[in-house]
């Protein structure tokens, strides 16, 4: 069985003693400080002179930020993590002017997730354990599961959430078997009510975390909003709201990847629609629901599991017709609302489950365009009438009264 060789990121969490703590802490808070001014240096240079500046020049800044008097600062800690955020904002920088995202932002220190990377000469892998640059003690990991036998790390990157939780994510060049090739291909279609609906007719439920945790994060986000801004209450007011969510997000992330893993491992070919989260989160009946289904990250790991386990991904056009194709004749009903979840054929007569004729209509699709060798069909961010891309099957809620998900 063949196999692939890939970078692989492992996270764990540990408990760093106070004396880390606080290094990492001033770590962090110079790593937000270097981003910050090396993209204010950038967005100068190109307002005011028309000029692009790239990481040299503000690697050379950096030098003489550590040597000025309010930012000598700076040379208290690991040069590794300033050096990477500032190839990390070059990063940032290149794929904007690519097209592919958005000018870089600015990091806040409430908002952005804290965090620092460090390469090979900036940490000591001795006998499974891990050591830091400026630090004496190694980290008090705690090894959930093993690293693979013989590997080396090669980048670190050590973060805190707004949970106040550490981890500490080990970045390993491993290689990964391919899956035993088989015959099997599936349609997914996502959903609300389903999580996915699947081309076989099963339909995997939706757990909607968020839903169970509602009333416990309702109560302790009215608790936070009574607490006096700036007072320790309100920081811990503010810490149990995020532990609430991050119990929501890591339930979430963890049924993806169980059923993520599961498609991966019994289909040579999965078929999905290019659906833009983005704009369906627009809609504010379903934006709630829509992130609870988190479709983006799912795709995500769909799409990486497959480039791991020699599986296909195949795409296709969100305007694609599919719920509202006959998936036995192909005959087209013109118009179908959202809460018509079963209709007969007027060509067949088959009667049809909404989302399983749905799916079938999408592997098919799928099928025709790995045949033709199409590949991946183009996708558009506008549609014909010049609306915001968004799922087919949505397109009408704002119209409904009372949809039935």
């Amino acid at each position: 069985m063949s196999g692939t060789q890939v970078k692989r990121a492992f996270e764990y969490r540990f408990y760093p003693t106070e004396e880390q703590a606080a290094e990492l802490s001033r770590t962090f808070g110079c790593v937000r400080k270097v981003y910050n001014l090396a993209l204010d240096a950038r967005t100068r240079a190109w307002f005011t002179e028309q000029r692009r500046v790239n990481y040299n020049e503000t690697s050379a800044m950096l030098t003489a930020w550590k040597k000025s008097e309010d930012l000598a600062f700076l040379g208290e800690v690991s040069s590794v993590p300033l050096q990477q955020t500032l190839r990390h904002l070059q990063g940032a920088f290149t794929a904007f002017f690519d097209k592919r995202a958005k000018y870089p932002r600015f990091k806040s220190r409430k908002k952005s997730r804290a965090s620092a990377e460090y390469t090979r000469s900036a940490f000591k892998w001795r006998d499974g354990q891990l050591t830091l640059a400026k630090m004496r003690e190694p980290l008090n990991i705690v090894w959930s599961r093993p690293l693979p036998e013989g590997a080396e790390p090669s980048t670190v990157t050590v973060s805190r959430d707004s949970a106040d939780r550490w981890f500490v994510s080990i970045l390993v060049e491993t290689s990964v078997n391919h899956h035993t090739p088989t015959d099997q291909a599936v349609g997914v279609d996502a959903g609300i009510t389903s999580l996915a609906t699947l081309s076989t007719g099963e339909k995997i439920t939706n757990p909607k975390h968020s839903d169970r945790e509602r009333a416990r994060l309702a109560k302790a986000q009215r608790d936070l909003g009574r607490k006096e801004k700036g007072s320790n209450n309100r920081a811990k007011a503010r810490l149990k709201v995020a532990r609430v969510q991050a119990k929501i997000a890591d339930r979430r992330r963890d049924h993806l990847h169980k059923v993520t893993t599961r498609l991966v491992s019994e289909n040579q070919t999965v078929v999905i629609e290019d659906l833009s989260v983005r704009n369906m989160v627009n809609n504010r009946r379903l934006s709630r629901a829509i992130s609870d289904a988190s479709w983006a990250e799912m795709r995500s790991m769909l799409e990486y599991k497959c480039a791991w386990y020699g599986r296909d991904l195949v795409v296709i056009d969100r305007w694609f017709p599919s719920s509202k194709t006959c998936s036995e004749c192909g005959k087209l009903t013109e118009s179908m609302q959202l809460n018509v979840r079963e209709w007969t054929c007027d060509g067949c007569g088959a009667r049809h489950d909404r989302d399983i004729n749905a799916a079938k209509n999408i592997l098919a699709a799928g099928l025709a365009v790995t045949a033709c060798g199409a590949g991946v069909r183009p996708q558009r961010e506008t549609s014909r009438t010049g609306r915001p891309a968004t799922k087919q099957e949505l397109s009408d809620v704002s119209r409904m009264e009372s949809p039935r998900l």
